[in-house]
This record gives structure tokens, C-alpha cells and sequence, in this order.
């Protein structure tokens, strides 16, 4: 499969744009014809262009110019729009700071073009009303913010990558270098497996098919204003690995059984035996990463002397094992030759 022609790609400048992302995707999209991807009897697959508010010089967050190549006001259409990562501040997303982009991108919607965000994107592209009820991937840290400015989408960090509308137009990647997903899966939606592939190779581009649950870090939630709740957090950070942690909280607090359960789980938002979990996992992922333990004694570590089941909770909640885990995520030995 060939692209029929070339597809024009909009990229969004903001004043919030993280140029890394930025700049990598519009590389990789433009870069076909030059690095001879996919043959050079066929139009390249696309034009990306970078488009913002106004044409001239931007000022990224990062302190990089960003060379805005045209006004959206003067784009009547385009097949692709894609608002890359959004640095957020302290306070988050402030909404509707930028209106005429989020009037520009409803309407090429409207006229068929695609709506992609590379992470942090998201939070421009949610504006338009148009991912109301429908799946959607952030960063696992833009999260909580996301889902307070935008209550009405549903949020999946833990995935790489979300297709989603009637005619699968709106397409959100997951944190960091899952821009890589995003313009693999284009560049496979109308180029052609083949040549994504052969764009994976040249540019060293990868899928992130276990998702992002390994990356995600679990902290509990706080600042719910239950002090037995806090206090049993606050005991569990270092006696996670006690045999009994949930009897024990239940104790401590000095309510019934049932009760401390449901104050807990509607503070924290999980279940005691869910947290504690968690805990332990985390603690598990931080000794696979730093220790030369074994998978058995790492489990013993965190309170669980059945090494099977360990392994299977590790799992199910990372979606790797202990071992690939610490295969992947371990920081190599870097050494030079003699």
C-alpha cells in the first residue's frame, strides 16, 4: 500500500509547547522523500507543517523559537491536525486561552481531518468538545489534571495509544515518546505496514505495546481530609510488608472492620488490600531496577512468600514479569573497552 497523495499535516505551536516532541514529529513526517522510505516512485505520505495563532517566530516554554510557518486563520483545510506535548504548570491547564485554535480544529474536523495529541496535547484538543465520552490516553502524571478540566472523557494513561470516534479520527498517544506510536500507526494507516516498518527501523522508532503501566508510579492519593485514612497511609509506607497490613490498619484505626474498608477506599479511591498492593509493587519495581536480588527474594522483600503469586500480581499490574521488567528498565552497566 501506497499513499495516494500526499496528506497535509498541521502541527499546533502554543507558548506551552514542548519543542522535543515537537520537532520529532515533524522530522519524522517530513523526512520520508529524504531518507527514501518506502520508495521514491510514490508522492511522500506527507507535509507537515507548523501552524499557530499567528505566523512568525514563537517562543517555546522551553526557551527554543519555534518558526510558525502559517495562521490557522489562513488554512482553510488540512487531513491531519496534531497538538504535540503541553508543558503544564503548577496550576495545570487553564481553559480558554486560546479560543480561535480550538475553533479552527473543530471546524477542520468537520471536514473530515484527523484530531491527533501527542500527550499533553490533549488538553487544547479537549476543548472542542469533541472527545466528550469518548477513550483517550495522557501522560499518567497530566491525569488527575485532565480529568478535573475535562470530567466528561474518559481517561486511560496506562495505554500508548487511543483511536477513537466514528470513523476512528481522534487519536491520542500516551506520555513522552509515545509521539513514536502516533506516527507509526499514521504512517501505517496510509502508507502501509511495510513502510512503517521500514521507518521504525531507520529511525530507530518502537511501539510501546505493553502500554504504560510499567512507567506509572503509584503514590495513594492524599489531601482527602480523613486523618484515620492519612494515618493508616502514613503507617503502611514503612510496614508494608508486615503479614497482615489490612488487619493491622483496621486496628490502628479503632473502627469496625466494614467501616475503616469503605472510609478507605472512598478516600483513596482503591480498596486496603488494593493499596497495599501497590505499595508493594512499587517497592518491588525500585529493587528489580537498583538490586541484584533475586525475583524470590525481592518478592519476600515486600511481604510475599509465595514467589508464583508474586509474580502474577507483578503482572497483572505492570504487564510485564519481575524478570522482563528488570530487563527493560534496569540502568545498564556502561563500560568501555579495554
Amino acid at each position: 500500500m501506497a499513499a495516494e497523495r500526499t496528506l497535509s499535516v498541521s502541527v499546533i505551536a502554543l507558548p506551552d509547547t514542548g519543542v522535543a516532541t515537537m520537532f520529532g514529529v515533524l522530522d519524522v513526517l517530513n523526512s520520508f522523500a529524504l531518507m527514501g522510505i518506502g520508495g521514491t516512485d510514490a508522492p511522500p505520505p506527507f507535509h507537515a507543517t507548523i501552524v499557530g495563532a499567528d505566523a512568525g517566530p514563537l517562543m517555546g516554554v522551553s526557551g527554543v523559537p519555534v518558526p510558525v510557518a502559517e495562521s490557522v486563520a489562513d488554512i482553510d483545510e488540512t487531513d491531519i491536525v496534531i497538538v504535540p506535548s503541553i508543558v503544564l504548570g503548577p496550576g495545570g491547564w487553564k481553559r480558554d486561552r486560546y479560543p480561535e485554535l480550538v475553533a479552527w480544529a473543530r471546524r477542520m474536523h468537520a471536514q473530515g481531518a484527523l484530531l491527533c495529541s501527542a500527550c499533553s496535547g490533549i488538553f487544547l484538543l479537549a476543548e472542542t468538545g469533541l472527545f466528550d465520552g469518548r477513550d483517550v490516553t495522557v501522560h499518567y502524571d497530566y491525569a488527575p489534571h485532565l480529568q478535573t478540566a475535562h470530567p466528561e472523557v474518559r481517561i486511560h494513561p496506562e495505554r500508548a495509544l487511543m483511536v477513537a470516534g466514528d470513523r476512528d479520527e481522534l487519536i491520542t498517544s500516551g506520555a513522552s515518546t509515545t509521539w513514536h506510536d502516533l506516527v507509526l500507526y499514521l504512517t501505517g494507516r496510509f502508507a502501509g505496514a511495510s513502510v512503517a516498518q521500514e521507518a521504525a527501523r531507520v529511525f530507530a522508532l518502537q511501539w510501546h505495546q505493553d502500554g504504560l503501566a510499567p512507567y506509572m508510579v503509584f503514590t495513594g492519593r492524599s489531601g482527602h481530609g480523613d486523618a484515620v485514612v492519612a494515618d493508616a497511609q502514613d503507617w503502611l509506607r514503612t510496614h508494608y510488608s508486615v503479614a497482615t497490613p489490612v488487619e493491622q490498619m483496621v486496628v490502628r484505626s479503632g473502627l469496625a472492620e466494614r467501616t475503616f474498608k469503605r472510609r478507605f477506599t472512598e478516600a483513596t479511591g482503591v480498596s486496603p488490600l488494593a493499596y497495599v498492593q501497590r505499595i508493594r509493587v512499587e517497592e518491588a519495581k525500585r529493587r528489580l531496577e537498583r538490586t541484584e536480588e533475586s525475583v524470590e527474594a525481592v518478592g519476600w522483600h515486600v511481604g510475599y512468600e509465595d514467589a508464583a503469586f508474586f509474580r502474577r500480581l507483578f503482572k497483572r499490574v505492570t504487564g510485564l514479569t519481575p524478570a522482563a521488567y528488570r530487563k527493560r528498565y534496569r540502568v545498564p552497566l556502561i563500560t568501555t573497552p579495554e
